[in-house]
């Protein structure tokens, strides 16, 4: 006798928006939705509740000024379920958060990472995330302040100088993505990768995402060694 189909395993969604007028715009929103509801039907699951916070300023790392959080983090514990959300930023960038949460006795699952990822990686992730906005804002500050050296008034509307702080900003991003990422392909051309293809099946197949949240091609690869 054949078996049936498996009945869908529960799932508690939170999505996360940093400041009212993206809640009410829906910005972000809607991909954050889409992909953990993608996850669920790819992956088994149902979407049993959903939680959204919206929050009004920076920093808002502990449970206490993170409301929904903490009724969905009761909710999965309630229900005995997972509780995901569609990327691990929508936790926190924030390692020591991160860890709190890993002791809250629930089964914590980030869609962009897979159903599978070990908490050792969700704290991997979580540092490099934290280091590299570490290191993007002491080079903004140091273009700030070469700006002002240069006499550049930064109180004001300059669209050059601005322009050249945003390129420095994004180059610091794109080097830093590429440095985070860098350990891994060593560790995957150690394991017998040795084509730009061949390191990006593995990137994927080890559920690893672009720095976009994307799949690895042999470019992409070729553009992290061509930044470090």
């Amino acid at each position: 006798m054949t078996e049936g189909p498996k009945e869908p395993r529960p799932l508690v969604a939170y999505l996360r928006v940093s400041t009212g007028r993206q809640g009410r715009s829906g910005l972000g929103l809607e991909a954050q939705r889409q992909a953990l509801e993608n996850f669920a039907a790819n992956e088994g699951f149902k979407i049993i509740r959903e939680f959204l916070e919206v929050e009004s300023g920076k920093g808002a790392h502990a449970l206490e000024r993170r409301p929904q959080l903490r009724d969905a983090l009761a909710e999965a514990r309630k229900r005995r379920c997972p509780l995901a959300v569609a990327k691990l930023d929508r936790l926190s960038r924030d390692v020591h958060f991160i860890s709190g949460l890993m002791n809250e006795r629930v089964r914590f699952i980030v869609c962009e990472l897979g159903e599978e990822t070990d908490p050792f990686v969700l704290h991997l992730f979580a540092a490099m995330a934290e280091r590299e906005r570490a290191m993007i804002s002491a080079r903004t500050k140091a273009a700030l302040q070469a700006a002002k050296a240069r006499g550049v008034r930064l109180g004001g509307p300059n669209i050059n100088e601005v322009r050249k702080i945003a390129l420095a900003s994004n180059k610091a991003i794109a080097d830093q993505n590429a440095l985070n990422v860098l350990p891994i392909i060593k560790e995957v051309q150690r394991a017998g990768a040795k084509s730009l293809h061949q390191i990006a099946d593995a990137l994927n197949a080890r559920g690893i995402p672009t720095p976009r949240g994307g799949r690895w091609h042999a470019k992409s690869v070729s553009n992290v060694f061509a930044r470090v």
